[in-house]
């Protein structure tokens, strides 16, 4: 497990590079944890887009495919003034928390996709 800080900001845009390139294509299931609202999924098991941090505007961006060719985002989310990245990189895939500036937490899943065996979701 990494911790990253946000005095390693620029660590963060290479490791967003980076499982962005290992992991494309993952199922990706992601969920915030509000301390004022409660827990919230947002989305499960889509074809993993891209993970991104843009430190102009000091924000992390998770993207989520609607298919498997990643010619449609179905998802955008958005976490504003990061304060940590978390990672553990797990035999099936990465796990990611992000926490922002609020104690807001995000957390992605990356996980090899499996076919279901014609099992609905």
């Amino acid at each position: 497990m990494a911790v990253i800080s946000p005095e390693q900001r620029t660590e963060w845009t290479k490791l967003s590079d980076r499982l962005t390139g290992e992991y494309r294509g993952y199922d990706i299931t992601v969920e915030v944890l509000d301390p004022e609202v409660g827990d919230n999924p947002i989305v499960d098991r889509l074809p993993f887009d891209n993970l991104t941090y843009d430190n102009k505007d000091d924000v992390a961006v998770v993207a989520a495919a609607r298919d498997p060719e990643h010619e449609d985002v179905a998802l955008r989310h958005m976490v504003h003034h990061p304060q940590e990245f978390v990672v553990d990189l797990i035999p099936e895939g990465a796990a990611v928390k992000i926490t922002d500036d609020t104690g807001t937490t995000t957390l992605v899943s990356l996980l090899r996709h499996t076919d279901q065996g014609g099992q609905g979701s």
